[in-house]
């Protein structure tokens, strides 16, 4: 079984942490399937059967995505909203990713200490992505402990984006 990261940046050629993420992820076909949610759908017109399939073709999940304003972009919002339907993904025949391991791969503009209660976010990273833990917890799938890096929209060394592409694979490999 293959590992679906589905990757929503919408302007991926210019980013420096998800693109590199994205080169690793491209070494490996035979394990890795990557979903470009912005490449796929430039009009957001989603193919929600499309969608579906693919995900239940998949028993881990990985959402990528850079975070903007304490969220994700808003195709990947339209995407869980227009996918995740009743029926399929919850309500009393709404089964059909439960049990699978979703995780999440976030690339943070701002310093990591920022992301404290007395930091000047206020909230932690892992308080920001409650919803997505939420939104697990109801469809009956696993979530995992996120991965991702901070400092990325400044500060961020090369060497530190390379460190960060490597330990994505190790991060997907441990839950595989």
């Amino acid at each position: 079984m293959k590992t679906l990261v589905i990757l929503a940046h919408p302007d991926i050629n210019h980013s420096n942490v998800n693109k590199r993420w994205k080169e690793e992820l491209e070494k490996y076909p035979n394990d890795i399937i990557i979903h470009e949610l912005y490449e796929e759908y430039p009009d957001w017109n989603i193919d929600i059967a499309k969608e579906q399939q693919l995900l239940e073709s998949n028993d881990f999940v990985i959402l990528q995505f850079p975070v903007y304003w304490y969220s994700y972009p808003p195709l990947l919002k339209k995407w869980l909203d227009d996918v995740f339907t009743h029926g399929w993904a919850y309500g009393s025949n709404g089964n059909k990713l439960k049990g699978k391991k979703i995780g999440m791969a976030m690339s943070i503009g701002d310093k990591e200490e920022n992301y404290s209660h007395t930091g000047s976010v206020g909230f932690s990273a892992d308080e920001i992505i409650t919803p997505f833990k939420a939104t697990a917890a109801h469809i009956g799938a696993i979530a995992l402990p996120y991965f991702s890096v901070f400092r990325a929209s400044f500060q961020i060394s090369s060497e530190e984006v390379e460190q960060s592409a490597n330990d994505f694979i190790k991060y997907i490999s441990k839950y595989k």
